[in-house]
Formats: C-alpha cells, structure tokens, sequence
C-alpha cells in the first residue's frame, strides 16, 4: 500500500471568491505536479480522498484528471484543517494494504497525520507540507507500541516549486 498526503494548491482570497476555488497559479502547480508523475509514474492512487473544500476537489481532479487515472474522488470527513488526524488514521487502519491512496486536503491536518503515521504520536510536529506538496509514504512492517497501530515511512516528498517554472 503507498499513501500520498496532498495539500491543495493554491486558491483565490476568501474576499476574492468565499469558495476559495484554485487560483491560476494553483492550477499551474497542479500542471507541473502532473507533468512531474507522468514522466516517472510514481503517484497511482487508486482513490483520492479529498476534504469537502472546493480548492481540495480541484486539486484532486486537476491530479487524477491529468494523470489519465481510473480513480475515484471521495469527498471524505476528516480531512478538514481543524479535524482530528487520528480518525483518519483509525479508517487507515481498516484500509486494504494492496490498496494506494491519495488524502488532499489542508494544513495543519496533513502534517500531524504525517507525524502521527511515522511517529506515533501528533507533537512535535515532523513535517510541512507547502501547498501543492505530495508526500508518500509506504507501511514499514512494524506498529507503534502505544496505540498498536500500523507504523509507516515516509519514501518521498515533492513540491511544485522544486519543479522549477511553468
């Protein structure tokens, strides 16, 4: 199972558009992220699970959409900035290992799920994700002594602004 921790990308100001749908320059990080994978094909999910933010959705489609990839987007609870990163864990638990997965969502839910995944715990906090950040992780084969649950590792991370201009 790979799992791959999605940040939208950037969106409009909330007095711009109070949707705050992807803006221009959100839709190109999503364009240098697809042009990325599609040259090394390293982001399959099979499922994108997006929080029921529009700048979320978009990212996700914009993604799966460019990637020509037969996967569905769930617009799943739990993945909104303030939300508890252990309710997603929990349901990762559940999950089918032969499975990929790709979370789009938002900051600071992404990166204490991250640290909750590798580390056990939420604080302190071990990773940020900049908008339009793609962060994969696979199970290490091991679990957390406290909580029992499923350990993992991180295997990459990838951001548009390493990707150089449009």
């Amino acid at each position: 199972m790979q799992l791959y921790l999605i940040r939208h990308a950037d969106a409009v100001s909330e007095r711009e558009n109070p949707l705050r749908p992807l803006s221009p320059r959100g839709r190109a990080e999503c364009g240098r992220l697809v042009a990325f994978f599609q040259r090394n094909g390293a982001l399959h999910p099979v499922q994108f699970w997006h929080s029921p933010l529009v700048r979320a959705f978009e990212t996700a489609r914009l993604i799966a959409d460019g990637l020509k990839l037969d996967a569905a987007l769930v617009e799943t609870p739990g993945l909104m900035p303030g939300d508890d990163p252990v309710k997603i864990a929990t349901r990762l638990e559940n999950m089918d290992t032969n499975m990929s997965l790709a979370l789009v969502g938002h900051e600071p839910h992404l990166a204490a799920l991250a640290t909750l995944l590798v580390r056990g715990k939420l604080r302190p906090v071990g990773f940020e994700l900049k908008k339009g950040a793609v962060l994969a992780f696979e199970p290490s084969g091991g679990v957390h002594k406290k909580s029992g649950r499923r350990r993992w590792h991180a295997l990459w991370h990838v951001e548009p602004a390493l990707l150089g201009p449009a």
